[in-house]
């Protein structure tokens, strides 16, 4: 996103968002509104910790719903750039939570975009969503009216993970900001988790195809070896004319069947690997 494209989108008279750097906000830095439940935050890490270690596959849920439980959200969501991004489709929300769970796996333009801004700036910020936003989008949902948006990347893939409220003007502190980063934070370890794991279950998967390949070459070597010698007894003339027609016009193919069998058995089977 260009400079003057921030510029706008920054803007709620033009497009309903309004996204202000936390480091430079002054109103938000003085709130001071929530009692921490140290037992409920307790409870909310344990969650994440099991997920990471028994499910790592619901890992991105299990961390908007403990931004909703320990932050006090009315919603909550991950977002992360498409790899078949265009400017039509460029974040997809991979995790929803609350008001906004009926929004999973949806996707959301390059502009106008809070997650955008928040990616260039690189820092956590305070942001509101008009109507004028959701007009623009077509789509009907509650405004948020008070938020935080924080940056997370993973080599080369990057995203947002964000709260929001739907009514209350002011809703969360700094408190709240330091507990989703280290959210944002788990977001970030979680995407690398999953894709570790799905490499692995790719690396499995291709060594149980190779396995399967090996096999399947045993069984086919040994009636590719019978064919092979009714087909030289007919070249021989032992079977007719007919035959020996045949067996002259099929030979050349059913020894090149044999050579490809005979290298697919010399294949190893580690020796294949994804790409």
């Amino acid at each position: 996103m260009n400079a003057e494209m921030s510029s706008v989108a920054s803007s709620a008279e033009d497009t309903g968002l309004e996204v202000v750097d936390l480091r430079s906000d002054a109103a938000f830095a003085t709130r001071q509104l929530h009692t921490r439940d140290v037992g409920m935050q307790m409870e909310g890490m344990r969650r994440l910790a099991h997920a990471f270690v028994e499910s790592p596959d619901t890992i991105l849920q299990e961390l908007v719903n403990a931004a909703v439980d320990l932050c006090g959200a009315d919603s909550a969501g991950i977002s992360i750039e498409k790899e078949d991004k265009s400017d039509e489709n460029f974040y997809h929300w991979v995790a929803t939570a609350g008001a906004y769970a009926g929004f999973l796996n949806a996707t959301l333009p390059r502009y106008p975009s809070a997650c955008g801004i928040c990616l260039e700036r690189g820092h956590p910020q305070h942001f509101r969503v008009g109507q004028p936003f959701f007009d623009l989008l077509g789509v009907e949902a509650p405004t948020a009216t008070d938020g935080i948006l924080l940056p997370w990347q993973v080599e080369e893939t990057c995203g947002t993970i964000w709260i929001v409220a739907h009514g209350r003007t002011e809703a969360f502190d700094r408190e709240d900001c330091r507990m989703m980063q280290m959210l944002a934070d788990f977001a970030a370890m979680g995407v690398r988790q999953q894709r570790q794991q799905k490499m692995l279950l790719e690396q499995a998967s291709t060594a149980a195809a190779a396995s399967m390949a090996n096999d399947l070459a045993h069984k086919i070597n040994n009636p590719l070896q019978s064919l092979t010698n009714v087909v030289y007894l007919a070249a021989e003339g032992e079977s007719g004319g007919d035959a020996k027609a045949l067996a002259q016009e099929l030979s050349e193919h059913v020894e090149r069947l044999s050579v490809l069998s005979g290298e697919l058995l010399a294949l190893p089977v580690h020796a294949v690997r994804p790409k």
